[in-house]
C-alpha cells in the first residue's frame, strides 16, 4: 500500500465501525494520523487500536455531531492533539424509520435531517478554516445512492441524503479556488452495521436487496473506504463537488 497520507491529519466521524472503520484504516494504512470520532466511546478506541497497528498516531473521541458545540471541540482535538488537519470524512448518519410520507412522524424526520444533514453542514463549516490554516485539504461526505434517486419509503433518508449532495456542490465551488475540495461518496447497498439493522436478519430482505445490484451482491465497507480515499488524495486533484456512486451499478439502471 501506498503511503501517500503520510504527514497528512484526517478526521473521520462515525469511525468506530462499519464504513468509518473501514475508512480509518485505509487512511492509516497510507500513512495518516486520524482522529476517530463518533458517539460511541468503545467502538473508537477500539477503532484507534487497530489504526496504530499501521504505526500512526490515532485519537478517538467522543462526539454527538448533531451539537455544533461538539463538533467545534472535535475539530480542536485534531489541532491540538495531531497538530492540524488536512482531510476530513464526515460519514455519521442513520437510515431513520420507515414511512411514507404522509405518515412520516415529525419528530423522526427532524432527528433524521438532524444526523445526516445539519451534521455534515456543521462539521464541514468547522473543518473548512482549520484546514484553510494549513493551506488547503480534502472533505468527502458520505451521502448514498439515495442521494440521487428517490427510494420509497424513507422520505427523510432520500431527502436528507440528496441534501448532502447539494452541500457537496455548494461548498466545492465556494472553496475551490482557495485549496480545500469538497467532494461526496454515495454508496449503494454495503455489508455495514447499519444495512445489517435494516434487513434485520430477514434473508428475503436481503435476497430482494441483493437481486437489485447490478452485480448481484452488497458492496463491502472497504471497497467504499478506497473510494473515499481516492477523493481525499492528490490523485484527485482536480476533482471539485462531485458526487460518486459506489453502487455495484445501481444508481444507472
Amino acid at each position: 500500500m501506498t503511503h501517500d497520507f503520510d504527514g497528512r491529519v484526517a478526521l473521520v466521524t462515525g469511525g468506530g465501525s462499519g464504513l468509518g472503520r473501514a475508512t480509518v484504516l485505509e487512511l492509516a494504512g497510507r500513512g495518516a494520523s486520524v482522529v476517530i470520532a463518533d458517539r460511541d466511546l468503545a467502538t473508537a478506541e477500539d477503532t484507534a487500536a487497530l489504526a496504530r497497528e499501521a504505526g500512526v498516531d490515532a485519537v478517538a473521541h467522543q462526539v454527538d455531531v448533531t451539537d455544533l458545540d461538539a463538533v467545534e471541540r472535535m475539530v480542536a482535538t485534531a489541532l491540538e492533539t495531531l497538530g492540524g488537519l488536512d482531510v476530513a470524512v464526515n460519514n455519521a448518519g442513520t437510515t431513520g424509520p420507515g414511512a411514507l410520507t404522509a405518515d412520516y412522524a415529525v419528530d423522526a424526520w427532524r432527528a433524521t435531517m438532524a444526523v445526516n444533514l445539519d451534521a455534515v453542514f456543521y462539521c464541514i463549516r468547522t473543518e473548512i478554516p482549520a484546514m484553510l490554516a494549513r493551506g488547503g485539504g480534502a472533505i468527502v461526505n458520505v451521502a448514498s445512492g439515495a442521494g440521487l434517486v428517490g427510494f420509497a419509503g424513507l422520505p427523510a433518508y432520500v431527502a436528507s441524503k440528496h441534501g448532502v449532495v447539494g452541500l457537496t456542490r455548494a461548498a466545492g465551488l465556494e472553496y475551490a479556488r482557495v485549496g480545500v475540495r469538497v467532494n461526496c461518496v454515495c454508496p449503494g447497498s454495503t455489508r455495514t452495521p447499519m444495512l445489517e439493522a435494516f434487513m434485520a436478519g430477514d434473508e428475503k430482505v436481503e435476497k430482494m436487496i441483493r437481486a437489485s445490484v447490478p452485480l448481484g451482491r452488497l458492496g463491502r465497507p472497504e471497497e467504499i473506504a478506497s473510494a473515499i480515499a481516492w477523493l481525499c488524495s492528490d490523485a484527485a486533484s482536480f476533482v471539485v463537488g462531485h458526487a460518486m456512486a459506489v453502487d455495484g451499478g445501481s444508481v444507472v439502471q
